[in-house]
């Protein structure tokens, strides 16, 4: 089944081009992870999928409903506005910072968003809560505001966070690009084992590893554009175009 579908997306600012065209396809269970060089358009795509951004055309389907129709910004989506909300909950995204609100525990900044969007009850939502904490290895940290916690727990908050709201599509915007490097592990590791799980996946990151280990597919963008996609062993082993094989060596 696909669970998402982009038809020639793209995204100007002014006169500035960021995404040209960006055609894509991710099938159920399947992991993409998204490469390129900075200014590629990588986040811009991904803020896209889920509304942070509005595209200035292309087309955006989730599950196989038409979420975006743009053209000129404007959506012509056929889909009502509630029922386009209901889609954008399909997935969640974590992002290079982790965004915890200051004044509330993990426990409480993962609680928060089922109850105030989703309208569970907190006897609802805590067991859950406390079994994704449990889950990214943070079961002694759940008291713990986030000035007291490192980089990466908080990083592994942010996902038990995303979790939290059942997302069926899970975005991740180069999620271990703030970390410290002996950091990184524990979040991919949590990443690595939701692949794992089966979840759909689109991961824009830089680390290379981490593609080739756990993606089913790697594509490649440079200037707003898709330049190649394939396995990660094409991608890695046998690039085709130029471009794919100068950034390789630059961060291989």
């Amino acid at each position: 089944m696909e669970m998402i579908r982009t038809e020639n997306i793209c995204k100007n600012f002014g006169d500035l081009k960021i995404l040209k065209d960006v055609s894509l396809t991710v099938n159920q269970g399947e992991v993409v992870v998204i490469i390129g060089p900075s200014g590629a358009g990588k986040s811009t795509f991904l803020r896209a999928l889920n509304h942070l951004e509005k595209a200035t055309s292309g087309k955006i389907y989730i599950e196989e409903q038409l979420l975006d129709d743009r053209k000129k910004e404007i959506n012509h989506s056929p889909l009502s506005k509630k029922e386009k909300n209901e889609l954008l909950l399909k997935m969640g995204m974590v992002f290079q910072r982790f965004n915890l609100f200051p004044h509330k525990t993990a426990l409480e900044n993962v609680m928060i968003s089922p109850i105030n969007v989703k309208g569970m009850s907190k006897e609802e939502v805590e067991p859950m809560a406390r079994e994704l904490l449990t889950r990214v290895g943070l079961a002694d940290r759940m008291d713990a505001y986030p000035s007291k916690l490192s980089g990466g727990q908080q990083q592994r908050v942010a996902i038990a966070r995303a979790l939290a709201m059942q997302p069926q599509i899970m975005l991740f915007d180069e999620p271990t690009s703030a970390l410290d490097p002996e950091l990184v592990g524990d979040v991919l590791n949590v990443m690595q084992d939701l692949a794992k799980e089966g979840m759909t996946m689109i991961c824009v990151t830089h680390e290379m590893g981490f593609a080739k280990d756990v993606a089913d597919r790697v594509v490649f963008m440079y200037d707003g554009s898709i330049l190649e996609e394939g396995t990660p062993k094409e991608i890695f082993t046998n690039p085709k175009e130029e471009r794919t094989k100068a950034f390789l060596q630059s961060v291989l």
